[in-house]
């Protein structure tokens, strides 16, 4: 009976790497961009690895770069990192009552490795998630992520320098391509973009708060403004 249970959960992390190998491989170009852009902001091969290894959160990582590069305290690139990872709270939560009855470092690892994209693949099986397939998709999913930033950091050493410096036009596209198909998808997301861009100009031009604080407040003025107008319309819609 041992043996058995211990080849299905063997199976089980195999097919987990399986599913994630997609992701994978769809992170390998994200990756490898993040560590040329982290080499052109000044970040060390040890330090942009350890952001990978520690922050392992694709688009904060990227908003990290542009504190960085503009003398962000690290309050405010916490604070910005936490506001826009915040989601990742409600799909642990959802990821743990689906998930197999484990121990509580074991759902802490689980939680560590929620992305969008694994929970996209972790979250579609049917019934209840065996824990093994979770820390299958997790895993090559996380692996890719960290290998390939440091890969991207020493291709810097071959990449000529003017390549480099235009790198950081890169950082500004990134945002754009990750703005874009959210905004054709929903109509909150181009208000909650433009509010937020508004407030944000506002702050810089006209108070004292630096670019970093800027960002956190007019994230914050943005998120709860756009939402109480939409729920403000939803109940005259009802009414």
């Amino acid at each position: 009976m041992e043996a058995t249970y211990s080849v299905k959960k063997t199976s089980d992390f195999r097919l987990g790497l399986q599913a994630g190998l997609s992701i994978a491989i769809g992170y390998m170009p994200v990756a490898l961009t993040f560590g040329l852009l982290a080499r052109t902001t000044g970040l060390t091969f040890a330090e942009t690895v350890l952001m990978s290894v520690f922050v392992y959160a694709g688009a904060a990582q990227y908003i990290s770069l542009s504190l960085i590069a503009v003398g962000t305290g690290v309050v405010e690139i916490v604070l910005t990192t936490l506001i826009v990872n915040i989601r990742h709270f409600l799909m642990s939560a959802s990821l743990t009552e689906r998930l197999e009855e484990h121990q509580l470092y074991k759902k802490l690892m689980t939680a560590f490795g929620v992305t969008d994209e694994t929970f996209s693949v972790i979250s579609t099986q049917a019934g209840k998630i065996r824990t093994a397939f979770a820390a299958g998709v997790m895993i090559i999913s996380y692996g890719s992520w960290v290998v390939f930033s440091g890969v991207g950091h020493l291709m810097g050493d071959v990449m000529p320098g003017f390549l480099q410096v235009s790198m950081s036009i890169a950082l500004y596209a990134m945002f754009v391509g990750l703005l874009v198909p959210s905004m054709k998808k929903s109509v909150k997301v181009t208000y909650l973009a433009a509010v937020a861009a508004a407030v944000n100009s506002l702050l810089i031009f006209y108070t004292d708060l630096s670019g970093g604080w800027s960002i956190v407040a007019s994230t914050l003025v943005s998120s709860l403004l756009v939402e109480w107008v939409w729920q403000m319309k939803g109940r005259n819609h009802r009414g």
